[in-house]
């Protein structure tokens, strides 16, 4: 084959970084970068209508920026007739238009693409040059050598190890800022409604973006959620700009309130900025760096600082690690062995439960809910129902925007799950109803008493809560972690066991037939 560009760069969705390792060291006159909307990566799950929207407008506004930063973009849109619907498809394609001498990528940032990228050299007769995304803190062989011999693979340990690499919220000599690593005890006030929310930017969609709305409201009607109100932000300008705001407006009261619920409150002081932070829009280290300096200016009290970056250089970081050390098969593991299907109200928000409602039904409009939402109402639920944590992991998947299998899996199966069997938790997060109700007010507006246990409206948490435990107390009775449950059931007297008992066979037989 007649050669005639020397580089051609694929650049993925989730890789919108203008300092990509791809682009590093290649010559933007002898180059071309190849970006493409695939239906394959589009609907291996059926991803939520807004979290598609929002990656199609960012690909686009990156197409553009690095347009005008004198790179020559070859963009394949969806509607394209001759669109082949996949990565490796469209690669073949751009190979016939452009006569490379070389590919060079940067990783994929999950299994199954990976996968498919290992397999392009071998497919196309050009050399294929795929470089490790180092736009992370530890790279694989740094996660490997940390984990390597360890009985218990800890985030908290691997957090420091993190701490020091960056020097992040350390004192000159080299101790944590306020003599501990971790201020999560302080990072649990429940928020009540007379504290004044910041709101966050609200980003009006431009030419492109409505175009892109138009498009998956016309290919993926199918799909969860809805796209009224778009208002992500969709180039690096407006994600900083939230960026900004949230330094500014929230994150002195983030650290507080970070597990806090509120009906019709999605957001409270949340950053909201992880959608971009995933796919590229934001640097996390130099945010992080900001968050640092946020603190030390006196505008940020140290429990919030330090809980936000914890997030990002902590438990990011640590959750990338396990998924690729772990290996492809991760995402089917099954310690539990549950096997119910999700309910159907995953997808609609149709439920008596209010605090199932509210947090299904903030994602399907926002392809958003904060953490406590995801691990502790929907991920508990999910888990003290039995549900295939399969199914649990692809629903995750398909609903958050800010949601890629590297991420999303080790969250999902593995810590709300328990599907690894302790490898990322040292417990179930299983609750009955009184974790919610001490976190949030929405249990004041449920049809459901969050303090009964058994009878119509008792909440299903309670009653669900101990039936998990009895059902796997096999695999589940030698935690040390849950002894005192467990002692708290056998001291239970037998009348009240089989009602808990019934009751949640109950609830679970409506489930079934719903």
């Amino acid at each position: 084959m007649k050669r005639g560009i020397d580089t051609l760069i694929p650049v993925l969705g989730d890789q919108l970084s203008p300092g990509l390792s791809a682009l590093r060291d290649a010559d933007p006159t002898r180059s071309v970068i190849l970006m493409m909307e695939v239906a394959e990566e589009a609907t291996y799950v059926r991803h939520h209508k807004k979290k598609i929207a929002f990656l199609f407008a960012a690909m686009r506004h990156h197409a553009r920026a690095l347009e005008q930063a004198g790179w020559r973009v070859d963009y394949v849109r969806l509607d394209d007739p001759d669109n082949s619907g996949s990565l490796t498809g469209e690669l073949a394609r751009a190979i016939e238009r452009h006569r490379p001498a070389r590919i060079i990528a940067t990783e994929a940032g999950e299994w199954r693409v990976r996968h498919a990228m290992e397999l392009w050299s071998d497919k196309f007769d050009v050399p294929v040059d795929i470089r490790e995304d180092d736009r992370f803190i530890a790279s694989h062989a740094e996660f490997d050598t940390w984990a390597d011999g360890r009985k218990q693979l800890r985030m908290e340990f691997f957090y420091r190890e993190m701490r020091r690499k960056t020097g992040l919220l350390l004192t000159e000599r080299g101790e944590p800022e306020g003599g501990q690593w971790n201020f999560d005890k302080e990072n649990r006030k429940p928020a009540a409604r007379d504290l004044t929310m910041p709101h966050p930017l609200s980003f009006a969609p431009d030419d492109l973006t409505q175009d892109v709305i138009a498009l998956v409201a016309d290919c993926f009607a199918d799909h969860p959620g809805t796209l009224d109100g778009f208002d992500f932000a969709v180039t690096a300008a407006d994600a900083e700009r939230q960026r900004a705001h949230f330094l500014r407006y929230a994150l002195p009261q983030f650290g507080d309130y970070q597990d806090a619920m509120l009906t019709d409150v999605p957001f409270l002081w949340h950053s909201l900025l992880s959608p971009y932070i995933n796919c590229g829009l934001l640097d996390p280290l130099d945010l992080c760096r900001r968050v640092e300096a946020s603190y030390r200016a006196g505008h940020t009290p140290l429990n919030a600082a330090e809980g936000f970056i914890r997030q990002i250089i902590g438990w990011r970081e640590y959750v990338r690690g396990i998924y690729w050390r772990e290996g492809p098969d991760y995402t089917s593991r099954n310690f539990l062995d549950a096997r119910r299907p999700l309910p159907g109200f995953y997808w609609t928000g149709q439920t008596d439960m209010l605090c199932m409602a509210q947090a299904i039904g903030q994602t399907l409009q926002n392809a958003y809910a904060h953490h406590i939402q995801r691990l502790m109402v929907t991920g508990n639920f999910a888990l003290l129902i039995g549900a295939d944590p399969a199914d649990v992991q692809r629903w995750y998947l398909e609903v958050y925007a800010d949601a890629y299998e590297w991420v999303e899996a080790p969250n999902t199966l593995g810590m709300s799950q328990f599907g690894d069997g302790g490898l990322l938790g040292s417990k179930p997060y299983a609750s009955s109803g009184a974790y919610i109700d001490r976190m949030s007010d929405y249990c004041r507006h449920c049809r459901y008493e969050v303090k009964q246990r058994t009878g119509p409206k008792a909440c299903p948490f309670n009653a669900l809560y101990w039936d998990f435990l009895v059902r796997n107390r096999e695999k589940l009775g030698t935690n040390q972690r849950l002894a005192m449950p467990y002692r708290n059931w056998d001291r239970m007297d037998a009348d009240t066991q089989r009602a808990l008992r019934a009751q949640a066979k109950a609830f679970l037989a409506g489930l079934d037939e719903g």
